[in-house]
């Protein structure tokens, strides 16, 4: 047992456990009872090796069966316990269930790689977008392979794609709890557990088929093994630390890595082994690091590039350069090649929305992710202080350098990214916040009697209750009741805190439960409001509607309506105008007025606007030159709000007609169409579940395939249709500019036009006349 020194108060044992789950205690360690060395030894018995194994003792307690003991859990913990944190587990996996299948595919461009995958075994590894392997998603396939398993064991369906993102919702809450808990005791274990299953943002992305599920179950479960190396020292816990990072590395590349930092110093220097060994074993943590995410990598990079799909997302066919330059520094520093446009530094307003030491708490994030944010902080300095005498070796203060280092890390680097940046980003503080409030309130809760803890404890309420009612007053047409009761249930709360050390037991419980209430029933609401709408599309956001409003970055909202972005800006002098938001259907269009729009000159149309409420509204930009391929009119919106041709950013509906067409005679060719941009083939792939070759990648900017490479498979017989409109024509600074739209512009002159609806298909294997 590791015991700290209090200077102040004297030795005080750290709160420790010598096996999982066991009860924390506090005090020094039990004396054995001195020796008499003038009594006779203990009389034993000889032990008979024929006489098989000595009976347990009378009076002893018979093993009991498994369900017994998996719902009263061990014997040394109160009775509610283990129920009550099963009662945690099951309540999370039926809210992230209920209404699971309103999100249909989800993000429709990870959902056509799901498909691809459970079609065939080399697109499963590489995470490519289709079956016949032209080209992978934008992300390493980690996070894509437990749906791609249980779509080949269910079919393809919502509910295949979707529910191993809610159970990897439950396990991280439950790893949230085991962490906290197993220092903290169960209270403050079920407290963090509550307070990540009701975070808005994990609420939406539990259910949602993004990397991030995946990521931020392996970045807790990270977390979670650093603290426990940081007890005894054993080099294991270490090692799989690494090898979740690397596994973490895998669903979403260098994001992965944000936390490597903190956890790295902080074991270094707390951990109860020499130096010398704390550094071996850091060392030999990376390489579990390097080998459990670097094996893949590795096999991409030297299998020959002619036998593998294309990269997605990179410009050199190297995912290397996609995992440094994209998805990698791109993101930080906004230059990403091949992207849709970067954001803003330095507190400037960029297509991806502000950046700043406040952008985590703005209108277009603080929904999210920030109702507990500035209690959290409160909790994470006090526990600081709390702990500011115990010895170096304390797990306690450890525990809270490892969650609090993450938390802030991560937050730091997403409020100054000034790269693509999405609110849904946010998930991945989750695990941390939720872990520092539980480990935060139940420190302070024992040392309730001192002054300055209680008051802290006060303070961290009255902040959670007063950024509640700000967040809640953005939304002021939403519950509006909700936010005076956030706020004088906060408030009451906390007076109730403030003398909590010196109040019966009953009236102390009493203050601390309408504080967790008021603390929690805004982020609640919001959480309910996401899990009554289905969501679609790349970019989706929690909570009710107009919740979470970006401004300046591309178009397309979230899932269900939810708050989309402006238009891009107008070259020249004039500023794309935003798309307005729809209520009950209506329309919102964005245009960009006299400048140059999209690359290629022209009048370009502003991303769409879209609806809330009840309808779906839609953003219309009318093409003029070469900005969109595919010529005419470009819709965008969501699933069904596109007339058969997808946007950069949702999906396409497919009507029966269209399904039909390219069904016809699909296993004559390897892809039964090609289309600009992901979305848009993703949408007709899913629609006849058949190979649909995506031009560009996602956002048709990707140099794969050349036009030389795309006749030789129309000469070859290789692809039946090529779909009109979709992507952005290989502009926004890609060094394929030119690529997809020279493949239009050939198919467009030499091929035959087929009008099915008011989509458009060009025949490849019949010239067009004249």
């Amino acid at each position: 047992m590791t015991t700290d020194y209090d200077r102040t108060t004297g030795p005080t044992a750290d709160r420790t456990t010598d096996r999982e789950g066991a009860a924390p205690t506090w005090g020094p360690p039990p004396t054995a009872p001195p020796v008499d060395p003038t009594a006779a030894p203990p009389v034993t018995s000889p032990v008979d090796p024929a006489a098989g194994p000595t009976p347990a003792p009378e009076g002893g307690e018979p093993k009991q069966p498994f369900v017994r003991r998996l719902w009263r859990g061990r014997p040394e913990d109160p009775r509610w316990v283990r129920p009550a944190f099963l009662g945690l587990l099951l309540t999370t996996g039926l809210l992230y269930l209920y209404n699971l299948s309103a999100s249909g595919y989800a993000n429709s461009f990870y959902s056509a790689a799901v498909q691809a995958g459970s079609k065939s075994w080399k697109a499963f590894f590489f995470g490519s977008l289709d079956a016949g392997n032209a080209i992978t998603v934008d992300k390493p396939p980690a996070s894509l392979w437990p749906m791609e398993l249980a779509v080949r064991i269910f079919g393809l369906n919502s509910w295949a794609i979707l529910v191993p993102e809610v159970l990897m919702g439950v396990a991280t809450v439950a790893v949230v709890y085991v962490s906290v808990r197993r220092r903290f005791g169960p209270g403050s274990g079920l407290l963090a557990g509550a307070v990540l299953a009701l975070t808005p943002v994990a609420a939406l992305m539990f259910r949602f088929n993004n990397p991030d599920a995946m990521l931020a179950l392996l970045m807790a479960v990270a977390c979670h093994l650093v603290v426990r190396a940081l007890e005894d020292g054993r080099t294991k816990w270490l090692l799989w630390a690494g090898a979740a990072i690397g596994l973490a590395f895998l669903a979403k590349t260098l994001q992965a890595f944000l936390i490597l930092p903190p956890l790295a110093i902080v074991y270094a220097v707390c951990a109860p082994v020499a130096l010398r060994r704390r550094l071996g074993q850091l060392a030999l943590a990376t390489g579990a690091l390097i080998v459990s995410g670097g094996w893949w990598v590795a096999i991409v990079e030297l299998w020959p590039a002619s036998s593998r799909p294309y990269i997605g997302g990179s410009q050199n066919n190297s995912f290397l350069e996609l995992t440094f330059g994209y998805n990698g520094l791109g993101r930080l520093s906004g230059d990403e090649t091949g992207s849709v446009g970067g954001g803003g530094g330095g507190g400037g307003t960029g297509q991806w929305g502000e950046t700043g030491w406040d952008r985590m708490f703005n209108s277009e994030i603080g929904g999210q992710i920030s109702w507990l944010l500035p209690a959290a902080l409160v909790l994470l300095v006090a526990g600081l202080v709390a702990t500011r005498r115990f010895l170096r070796t304390s797990t306690t203060r450890g525990s809270f350098l490892v969650w609090g280092g993450s938390l802030l890390m991560t937050m730091v680097v997403f409020s100054y990214m000034a790269g693509i940046f999405h609110q849904y980003y946010t998930v991945a503080l989750a695990p941390y916040l939720a872990a520092v409030i539980g480990m935060g309130a139940g420190l302070l809760w024992e040392r309730r009697e001192r002054t300055w803890v209680s008051i802290t404890l006060a303070a961290s309420v009255v902040a959670a209750a007063v950024w509640g009612y700000v967040l809640l007053n953005r939304t002021s047409d939403y519950l509006p009741w909700l936010k005076w009761l956030v706020l004088v249930g906060g408030l009451v709360g906390a007076l109730g805190l403030v003398f909590v050390g010196r109040v019966p037991r009953r009236a102390a419980l009493a203050a601390a439960a309408v504080s967790v209430v008021a603390a929690l029933a805004g982020p609640t609401a919001y959480t309910l409001s996401t899990l009554q709408e289905g969501h679609t599309g790349s970019i989706v956001t929690a909570g009710p509607a107009g919740a979470s409003m970006m401004g300046g970055g591309p178009g397309g909202g979230g899932g269900g309506g939810r708050g989309g972005f402006g238009g891009f800006p107008g070259g020249g002098n004039a500023q794309g105008q935003q798309g307005q938001q729809g209520q009950q259907g209506q329309q919102g269009n964005g245009t960009n007025q006299n400048g140059n729009g999209f690359p290629g000159g022209g009048t370009g149309g502003g991303m769409p606007g879209q609806g809330q409420g009840q309808g779906q509204g839609q953003g219309h930009g009318q093409r003029n030159g070469n900005g969109f391929p595919g010529g005419g009119t470009f819709e965008g919106g969501g699933m069904g709000g596109g007339g058969g041709v997808g946007g950069l950013l949702n999906g396409a509906s497919v009507s029966s007609e269209a399904k039909a067409l390219l069904e016809k005679n699909a296993g004559s060719y390897t892809w039964v169409a090609a289309s600009v941009g992901s979305q848009n083939a993703a949408s007709y792939q899913l629609a006849t579940g058949e190979p649909v070759m995506a031009i560009g990648g996602f956002n048709g900017t990707d140099p794969s395939p050349t036009l030389a490479q795309f006749k030789k498979y129309v000469a070859d017989g290789k692809i039946h249709y090529f779909i009109s409109g979709g992507g952005m024509g290989g502009g926004m600074g890609g060094s394929s500019s030119g690529t997809s739209s020279q493949i239009s512009s050939w198919v467009e002159s030499n091929f035959k036009k087929v009008t099915v609806g008011s989509a458009t298909f060009y025949d490849l294997t019949k010239k067009a006349s004249g």
